[in-house]
Order: C-alpha cells, then sequence, then structure tokens
C-alpha cells in the first residue's frame, strides 16, 4: 500500500503575508493604551508566538488583558483589509495536491484569526486540515501541535514535512523529527534559520515544487 504523504505549513509569513494588518492592530492597541507606537519591523519581529505574546513585552502586565481585547477586536477586520497570498502560493498548492499530498496548517495564531484568513484568502480549498495552539497544550516550538497533525492522517514523521519561516519553526520540525524547510519570507533573518540547521532554506515558495 502506497504510503501517505503529508506537507503542514506554517501560516504567518510562509502561506500569507499578514503584517500589515498585524503591524496597523498592534498599534491601534498600544495608542489606544497610551503605550508608544512600534515601527513594523520591530512588530514584525515579535510575530510567531501568538497575539498575547506579541504584545505582552511591551504593555504593563495589569493591562494585558484590555490590551489583547482591544488588538482582537480590531484584527478581526484589518485581516480582510491587509493580508495577502505570497506570490504563487495557490499554484504552489495545487502542484502539492496534484502529486498526492495531504496539507494542513500548524500555527500559534489563535483559531479564530486563522480561520478568518483560510477563508477570506480562500485557503479551505486546497488545505485539508488547520490547527492552531490555542486548541492545544503547548505552543510551537513544541512539537505536540506537527505531532497531533500527523497522527489524525495517520503519516509517519518520515513522511512528513514542515514548512516555516521562524526559528521556532525549524525546532518544532527538529523536535517531531520531520524534515524542515525553512522560508525566509517571515520574522527570522537566514542567519537565525541557519543556526537551526534545517533540512533546506529557500526564499520562495515555490522552490518547494522542486524539493518534493
Amino acid at each position: 500500500m502506497k504510503e501517505k504523504r503529508l506537507i503542514i505549513f506554517d501560516l504567518d509569513g510562509t502561506l500569507v503575508n499578514a503584517y500589515p494588518a498585524i503591524t496597523k492592530s498592534f498599534n491601534y492597541a498600544m495608542q489606544k493604551m497610551g503605550c508608544p507606537l512600534q515601527m513594523p519591523e520591530v512588530i514584525r519581529r515579535s510575530v510567531g508566538w501568538g497575539d498575547r505574546n506579541l504584545l505582552k513585552p511591551f504593555v504593563k502586565k495589569k493591562d494585558l488583558k484590555t490590551a489583547l481585547l482591544i488588538y482582537r477586536r480590531h484584527h478581526r477586520k484589518a485581516l480582510l483589509l491587509g493580508s495577502r497570498l505570497f506570490p504563487k502560493t495557490p499554484a504552489v498548492l495545487v502542484n502539492l495536491k496534484n502529486k498526492g499530498y495531504r496539507l494542513a496548517v500548524a500555527s500559534n495564531r489563535p483559531t479564530r484569526f486563522a480561520e478568518i484568513l483560510v477563508r477570506h484568502l480562500k485557503l479551505d480549498r486546497y488545505l485539508d486540515y488547520v490547527l492552531c495552539a490555542d486548541k492545544l497544550k503547548h505552543i510551537k516550538p513544541h512539537p505536540e501541535i506537527l505531532n497531533r497533525i500527523m497522527q489524525k492522517f495517520q503519516v509517519k514523521p518520515d513522511n512528513a514535512i514542515f514548512v516555516g519561516d521562524m526559528f521556532i519553526d525549524a525546532q518544532t520540525g527538529k523536535r517531531a523529527h520531520v524534515k524542515t524547510v525553512m522560508l525566509t519570507t517571515g520574522s527570522s533573518s537566514k542567519d537565525e534559520l541557519k543556526k537551526e540547521r534545517p533540512w533546506r532554506i529557500i526564499d520562495r515558495l515555490t522552490e518547494l515544487m522542486k524539493l518534493v
């Protein structure tokens, strides 16, 4: 019997460029809380650990809950205006589906916002499953999220690939014993990615098709 094959993607910085939306929502929350606004590159570097951890370093502990509510309320609308797919993402996903891969997303984003992105950008026509860390005990770089997805599809680590953009994605893949492909389109620098020694580092999602 033919072995099942699976490719798991991170969302932000990998399939989707939502940094403009994140920046707007972040600085809106900062303004409402009377905190200093931050430059886009500072915010971008803080993305990837979930929205609570995104805001946490920039507000007082007692204000975090309020700031998070403000951020999330704004972000529901901002995502519809300030997010887009990286170039040729649909073509890559169609190519992988045609090759027989099951496709999933593993994100530290809250489920409600991941679902907004997936529906708005029509990724649901390609993806077989989306799992977010708020449904689990641990966030990436803990391997729980990848292990759960592999269990769902009954795929062994040898037949799975994880594609991400942050050093924590590389760590997650390593801990789950799957091949990791890291993109330079997200929150981590190429040097940071190299330190984690992933299977491959690529500059564009289209390069993935040559690896599988």
